[in-house]
């Protein structure tokens, strides 16, 4: 006599992968598990095998029913794999390089929680995987210079606030700023960009959207009072006129001629989404650009010394000429 074994209706929690694998195999080896033998085997309570097999009959749509005259669980047709373990070649490279990404945090807070995640992603894979992974670790490799310094605490909290909608204060001190100022802020978003953290929030004070840098912020406290986030707040939007993660002001078109020297470097790279390129006959190149604040590509185009020049806008111009007098001025 076969039974089948009635669906539970309750929503699932996801149990651990590499236990269900491991209940898969017994499975497949025909050697009819049930709930008792498999907690032993698993050490785990019954109860938490039975969801187990309930989470791959139910959720994974696996053929699973229960042999009454077996006492265990069986396929009652061919399975060709556990679901969603097939793993392609370029799948496990792209595993590969995450991995290899997550050097740029050794050594900072992020280093431990993002290795644990990582590890409990791998221990999910099949144990036997037919792609050669040998000689990636000399293909790929990451260098990250100036890390920022993180407060896991801080950030764990923060991402709370925004996912939730609750307004938060904090003592915040800006970069030219001696003392930390208390902003009470009502937090919309956090960016990531060269690898420092960002928060998009309404200052209440301010009355105005502004740009926080995690790193500078201190006493962080989340309040219980919620706020609606406007609809119409987009951080791409937000960000459109900026080189970097700063905006603010009325567009401007930032025309730059970059020599032959710099012309290829600028070339092969995506600086901005409104970029114009236009090659010059003396093999320089003339890049095109709408910003709508000017302070971080003026630090930018400093970094490209005499190989390039600012042709517009003449404030810009003017920015570039004063820094670079003091510049000479320091090292003469």
């Amino acid at each position: 006599m076969v039974k089948k074994i009635k669906k539970n209706q309750r929503k699932f929690s996801r149990p651990p992968l590499a236990r269900m694998l491991k209940i898969h195999e017994t499975l497949m080896a025909g050697k009819y598990p049930n709930c008792s033998r498999l907690a032993e085997e698993l050490e785990v309570v019954p109860r938490t095998a039975r969801r187990d097999l309930e989470f791959m009959r139910d959720q994974l749509n696996l053929p699973l029913e229960y042999d009454a005259r077996r006492f265990g669980y069986y396929y009652t047709e061919p399975v060709a794999a556990f679901p969603g373990m097939q793993v392609s070649e370029g799948e496990l490279l792209a595993l590969f390089v995450a991995q290899k990404a997550l050097t740029q945090y050794r050594g900072t807070v992020f280093e431990k929680p993002l290795a644990g995640a990582f590890r409990k992603l791998t221990e999910s894979l099949p144990e036997e995987i037919s792609v050669e992974t040998d000689g990636w670790d000399s293909v790929f490799s990451f260098k990250t210079v100036g890390a920022p310094v993180s407060d896991l605490a801080l950030f764990t909290k923060l991402s709370r606030a925004v996912q939730q909608s609750l307004t938060v204060t904090f003592g915040y001190r800006k970069l030219n700023g001696a003392d930390h100022e208390r902003r009470r802020v009502r937090p919309y978003h956090l960016a990531c960009a060269d690898n420092q953290w960002y928060l998009f929030g309404f200052d209440e004070e301010r009355a105005g959207i502004r740009t926080f840098v995690l790193s500078r912020m201190k006493n962080l406290t989340v309040s219980d009072q919620v706020f609606v986030r406007p609809g119409d707040f987009s951080p791409k939007e937000y960000l459109s006129g900026s080189f970097g993660i700063f905006s603010g002001g009325k567009n401007q078109t930032v025309r730059v001629r970059f020599d032959a020297f710099a012309a290829r470097l600028v070339g092969e790279r995506n600086w901005h989404q409104s970029q114009k390129l236009r090659p010059l006959k003396s093999g320089g190149l003339e890049l095109t650009l709408t910003l709508s604040s000017l302070p971080e590509v003026e630090r930018w185009i400093l970094s490209w010394g005499e190989h390039a020049e600012v042709l517009s806008p003449s404030a810009l111009r003017r920015g570039i000429k004063a820094s670079a007098q003091k510049m000479a001025k320091i090292h003469d």
